[in-house]
């Protein structure tokens, strides 16, 4: 190829490059101030589930959803600043009073009516605990007058419960990793939870086993205000889509050694 033919290609690539990122540079810089108004992006962070979020030895915030807000204020060019909460209540409320831009939370109808969400993310599994020597063997059998079932307040399974138990009473804990405990304080018949915060629990506390199976697939997704503009809520909606396809979070989840989540299938975005 000449020099000058070479020189030409390489100007118009270049030059076409340079076009591209001056398009997508606008958009960007209008959805930083949609989504973080203050000019810092502040993430809304549920220690209340394990397989999203944590403390590590030194009391800071790790996880999935961790990760996430981080890459996404990255994207965004802004500072991040992490609002942690114990229970996934606080953390709603947190969101609905604009203490903070995004959240990560179960989907429910609830939420939904404050909440706009992306699709999931991940999907987890919520299951029953019971003590060694009850009668109790299957999920179907939880919904009978007499049994009294411990959840963690305002948790997706406070919710999902209150809607769909018919016959069993519904006893709520403070927040959702203390259920367990308040479940044997309470002399209660059932505990409902993430199953692996019920797992965990088993093992560290004796006389005690799951039910086998679930009763109830947790859809966890990104989500913000829906009085946030529809452009923030679109850039969010194909950043998770985004997050899903570019293995960024079946790897979250590798690193963080999380079992008993898996990742969600990935949905088309409609603008």
């Amino acid at each position: 190829m000449r020099p000058q033919m070479r020189d030409f290609l390489n100007s118009v690539v270049v030059g076409s490059s340079l076009c591209t990122a001056l398009l997508a540079a606008p958009a960007l810089a209008q959805v930083g101030p949609l989504l973080a108004p203050s000019g810092t992006l502040r993430a809304s962070i549920n220690l209340g589930n394990p397989i999203l979020a944590n403390k590590n030895a030194s009391g800071q915030a790790v996880g999935v959803s961790v990760d996430l807000a981080t890459e996404l204020a990255k994207r965004l060019g802004l500072p991040l600043e992490l609002v942690v909460f114990d229970s996934a209540g606080k953390s709603v409320e947190a969101l609905s009073q604009n203490q903070a831009d995004i959240g990560f939370f179960a989907v429910d109808p609830v939420r939904g009516k404050d909440i706009a969400f992306t699709a999931p993310y991940v999907l987890i599994e919520g299951s029953y605990l019971v003590r060694q020597d009850s009668a109790l063997t299957r999920n179907e059998e939880v919904d009978r007058a007499g049994t009294r079932i411990a959840v963690g307040k305002g948790s997706a399974y406070d919710l999902f419960l209150s809607r769909e138990i018919k016959s069993a009473q519904i006893m709520r804990a403070p927040t959702s990793p203390t259920t367990v405990d308040f479940f044997l304080e309470q002399k209660l018949d059932v505990a409902a939870g993430v199953k692996q915060q019920l797992e965990m629990d088993a093992k560290r506390l004796p006389h005690l086993r799951l039910l086998p199976g679930r009763f109830m697939v947790i859809e966890q997704a990104m989500g913000l205000p829906k009085t946030r503009d529809a452009e923030a809520r679109l850039y969010l909606q194909r950043f998770v889509e985004e997050m899903k396809a570019s293995g960024f979070v079946a790897n979250a989840l590798k690193k963080h050694q999380i079992e008993g989540a898996v990742l969600a299938p990935s949905v088309p975005v409609q603008p």
